[in-house]
């Protein structure tokens, strides 16, 4: 029997009009065609909404004020219609295969919750020489978790919750460890599925001063993992 999943593709997007076409074309280039695709804005003021209405019907846009990464990938699972949710950065850009290599993985294995793949990092062609030079590009191609590489079924992105709003950066990882903790079924795929664009600009650059989330999750997913230890012995 074939494995026909109905994914939910949610591109959160925050003052990113010079990438954001290129984002949507990536996910209406799949090869397996999800059943839509949501932009969920965050208080844009740039020219955003204009390019995301130009793709007319093929593109569910819905624009709230300015709360944050996590409350807006939230709100897109929230109008999210399909059985499976996939995150896409407005930035960055997926590899037309991406949707079938892990449609294919979840039909080899369906006790699967959640597949990610591979990520190559790349500098935007816009950037001059010297700031490519001060970009880190440390690993071309990363493995592990990433919001842009996942693909997951709705009931098993439900038993983990929704993303915590309280993180400037890091909500994504947060959300991981604790899909770990609830004993999610996980596989990466060998192959890369997505491309990461380095411009300056990204969250991570930009919300420095907030770089002590992270310490911040670690210690509360160690907390959390020390009070069921205490609870199950």
């Amino acid at each position: 029997m074939a494995y026909n999943p109905q994914i939910s593709v949610i591109i959160p997007v925050y003052n990113c009009e010079k990438y954001l076409a290129e984002a949507i074309e990536s996910v209406l280039a799949q090869t397996y065609r999800p059943l839509e695709v949501i932009v969920a804005d965050d208080g844009s003021t740039d020219a955003s909404a204009d390019i995301a209405r130009r793709f007319g019907v093929s593109v569910r846009y819905d624009f709230r004020h300015h709360e944050g990464l996590g409350a807006t990938r939230n709100r897109g699972v929230n109008l999210a219609r399909g059985n499976f949710i996939s995150f896409l950065d407005a930035d960055d850009l997926w590899l037309k295969e991406k949707l079938a290599h892990q449609t294919a993985a979840f039909s080899d294995d369906p006790q699967l919750d959640m597949v990610f793949g591979h990520v190559k990092q790349f500098h935007s062609p816009e950037l001059d020489e010297n700031t490519k030079a001060n970009i880190n590009l440390a690993d071309e191609i990363m493995s592990g978790p990433h919001a842009g590489t996942l693909l997951i079924k709705r009931e098993s992105f439900f038993r983990v919750g929704q993303f915590d709003t309280n993180w400037r950066v890091g909500e994504f990882i947060d959300w991981y460890m604790k899909a770990i903790e609830a004993g999610l079924r996980s596989y990466t795929l060998p192959e890369v599925v997505m491309k990461r664009r380095l411009h300056g600009d990204n969250t991570v650059i930009r919300e420095r001063k907030s770089q002590t989330d992270y310490v911040r999750i670690l210690k509360a997913s160690l907390d959390r993992r020390g009070k069921k230890d205490v609870n199950q012995s």
